[in-house]
């Protein structure tokens, strides 16, 4: 996982340096994890992580813990794994049973199975591209990390197949706002902008929080 890391945090590197380009390259993954932090039910006090613990999974698990938000995983090797990639967790991570936290945030690579065990009322909050399977009637599914556009930005209908119209995806949005505010950074491989910062000037540029009823 760790070299899979490296390999694209590498070859993202080598494009920039090799194109000398005078544009700049966005992933996206600050507004992400703003997304992600901002569909948390506010009060929260944990929550489970599941799926591949790449850079958009460990800052939201950072600013978990800087926040006294418990963040806990199922089983013990992921515990470890997850402690040598966290340096401020102050005690907040945690082995859980599947049974006991309500709000799970998911990833890729998560085994969707795992969701037929938890707890009635659960709430999955994605923070990966496409949408996990729905697989309880029971329980709540917020979608992936997006945004409700402007009235001011025309002629659109849908981003992606799976939000609802005049929604769209944060990664599409951070490469606007990046423009939008003249920020002449890169965003990728390891390279991670300041997820509030971002949150703030898409708010003031007129994109809405995107919610679900519970």
């Amino acid at each position: 996982m760790n070299a899979q890391r490296q390999e694209v945090s590498a070859h993202c590197a080598l494009y920039i340096k090799r194109l000398n380009m005078k544009i700049k390259v966005v992933d996206g993954s600050s507004l992400v994890v703003a997304t992600v932090l901002n569909n948390i039910p506010k009060g929260t006090s944990q929550v489970l992580l599941r799926g591949k613990f790449d850079k958009v999974a460990l800052a939201i698990t950072n600013a978990l813990c800087t926040k006294n938000v418990q963040v806990t995983v199922l089983y013990r090797d992921e515990l470890k794994e997850l402690e040598q990639m966290i340096t401020m967790s102050n005690g907040s991570l945690a082995l859980s049973s599947i049974k006991t936290p309500k709000i799970w945030l998911v990833g890729d690579e998560w085994d969707e199975d795992e969701q037929m065990q938890t707890l009635e009322g659960s709430l999955f909050i994605p923070f990966s591209r496409f949408p996990p399977k729905k697989m309880r009637k029971d329980c709540f599914y917020h979608y992936t990390p997006a945004m409700i556009a402007p009235p001011a930005l025309i002629n659109l209908h849908s981003c992606e197949n799976w939000l609802p119209r005049r929604v769209m995806s944060a990664w599409r949005i951070a490469g606007i706002i990046h423009a939008l505010e003249k920020w002449n950074v890169h965003e990728c491989g390891d390279i991670m902008f300041d997820f509030e910062k971002i949150w703030e000037a898409s708010i003031r540029h007129g994109y809405k929080p995107l919610k679900i009823q519970h």
